[in-house]
């Protein structure tokens, strides 16, 4: 039986590089976000994770919807991380914050550097020539 992790991922681009985070102690790098608590809307989530982990503020009504993705968790052998992405405004100054020990811009040629989820999203946005 595999476990099933459900988390959202904000996705940012800034001249075709994909805004990526690495937490400490880890060495592949992934999407801003993190798992909802109890109770929370995806918005109220991402507004939250994004606020904690890299001190900005998403707008709330700014969200759009970019896919779903699924893959093996980094490290694990029967864990399927799954990423509901969205792209959103926000107010602020990126910078890593609590968990958070280096922010990266990813092109496609970092591929190497992503968890196998990322991996997808990188992919997903070269075929649709967001990211060079």
């Amino acid at each position: 039986m595999e476990n099933k992790i459900d988390k959202l991922g904000w996705i940012y681009i800034e001249n075709k590089k994909l805004l990526a985070v690495r937490s400490y102690g880890k060495e592949a790098f992934y999407v801003p976000g993190g798992k909802r608590e109890t109770g929370e809307t995806d918005e109220e989530a991402l507004i939250r994770e994004a606020r904690e982990e890299l001190c900005i503020d998403i707008i709330p009504g700014s969200l759009n919807f970019v896919g779903k993705f699924e893959a093996l968790a980094h490290g694990k052998i029967n864990t399927v991380v799954q990423i509901t992405a969205y792209t959103a405004d926000f107010d602020g100054e990126i910078r890593p914050n609590a968990e958070i020990e280096e922010i990266s811009w990813l092109a496609y040629k970092d591929i190497e550097k992503a968890t196998p989820v990322m991996k997808l999203i990188l992919q997903y946005l070269k075929d649709n020539f967001l990211i060079d």
